[in-house]
């Protein structure tokens, strides 16, 4: 079935969009993106660094320069596949990959590689290192952890706490800060990352960091008005900055005020809205590194209007068509996630576990 007729369907029949909603993956898709993540987390090349250097001693290969977070190309990424694997192994405890998975999240999570990671973040001049984007990502690799009763998850959030306490030391230090949100649709966008972050304060119990956050959020987004997705997205976008907005604020406001508030920040999307009002983008060389970004932004699409929705009081109108598109977004990204270019295969399989395990609800 085609995305539009997809769309239509959950338009007309609610039933579907409930049914799209089901957080499991089937096994041999969790099995796939597991292998995806499998073949990055420890592959060091190609790689693409974030680095500052300071002297010639500072040139050094990415695993001397972060032990633990070193593959899939960049080292936001390699957060993320570390996270797939642990939300894998944890919502499919007796799938095959379990054994590969916790053998390698083993190698990675060692006390001598953490505070490796932790001396090259403190090193002058890597003050906004991964900020907000990789920092965000690795609280929610810890928060996955604390979630999960398993002897093996405990271990490894001990040994990650030290990074844990850095990664939310700075970010509560930089938010009191920061005077606008960033609107773009990669790496620094606020929204997003504000999301993640938020829900890990949520899951730990951090309540400082929590009311931090949801002032912040209030601060930068409360006053939004008439957002124009006419601008999205652009040519490299793997986030929303207008969708992304809105599912952060249905985590902030009650149904009801986030209804009013959803009404005059995105007017275009109402009662009369068609069930394809937005449109999957389309990837026309999935060997371009920031081109195949737009696969990622289906995805993340998907899993935000899935959130808008359920923000929404049950009776709004909006809900079944914030689904149906949800629905197409769905499809269209999902089906984007093959592996056959590492452009795309070192980071999708984790957008899409997110979505398809629910993560963001």
């Amino acid at each position: 079935m085609g995305w539009r007729a997809l769309a239509i369907a959950a338009f007309v029949f609610p039933v579907l969009a409930i049914a799209e909603s089901n957080p499991s993956v089937d096994a041999r898709s969790a099995d796939r993106f597991a292998r995806l993540a499998l073949d990055c987390v420890h592959r060091e090349f190609p790689n693409k660094i974030s680095h500052v250097m300071s002297s010639p001693e500072d040139a050094k290969t990415p695993r001397e320069l972060t032990p633990v977070f070193y593959g899939c190309f960049d080292w936001h990424s390699a957060v993320h596949g570390h996270w797939l694997l642990v939300r894998l192994c944890r919502t499919q405890p007796g799938a095959p990959f379990v054994r590969d998975a916790m053998t390698a999240l083993d190698q990675s999570f060692t006390a001598e590689k953490v505070a490796a990671e932790l001396a090259y973040m403190k090193t002058k001049g890597r003050g906004t290192f991964e900020r907000p984007y990789g920092l965000a990502w690795f609280l929610q690799l810890a928060a996955e952890l604390h979630e999960w009763d398993h002897p093996k998850s405990q271990e490894w959030a001990d040994i990650l706490e030290p990074l844990e306490k850095e990664a939310a030391s700075r970010l509560k230090t930089w938010l009191p800060k920061l005077s606008h949100p960033v609107r773009t649709g990669e790496h620094s966008q606020t929204a997003f990352a504000l999301g993640l972050v938020l829900d890990w304060a949520r899951s730990t119990g951090d309540t400082d960091m929590e009311s931090l956050v949801t002032r912040r959020v209030k601060d930068f987004y409360l006053a939004d008005r008439v957002a124009n997705l006419a601008f999205e997205p652009d040519g490299q976008a793997f986030l929303s900055p207008i969708i992304a907005e809105a599912d952060l604020m249905r985590r902030v406001l009650k149904p009801a005020t986030f209804s009013d508030w959803l009404g005059r920040f995105l007017p275009e999307l109402n009662a009369k809205s068609q069930p394809d009002w937005l449109r999957p983008a389309i990837v026309s060389d999935k060997t371009d590194g920031h081109l195949v970004h737009l696969d990622g932004l289906n995805i993340s699409r998907a899993w935000m209007l899935e959130g808008i929705a359920s923000g929404l009081p049950k009776e709004d109108k909006r809900v079944p068509i914030v689904r149906a598109c949800a629905a197409g977004h769905r499809e269209a990204g999902v089906a984007s996630v093959t592996g056959e270019h590492y452009e795309g295969g070192h980071w999708l399989g984790s957008f899409a576990v997110y979505l398809l395990t629910q993560r963001g609800l």
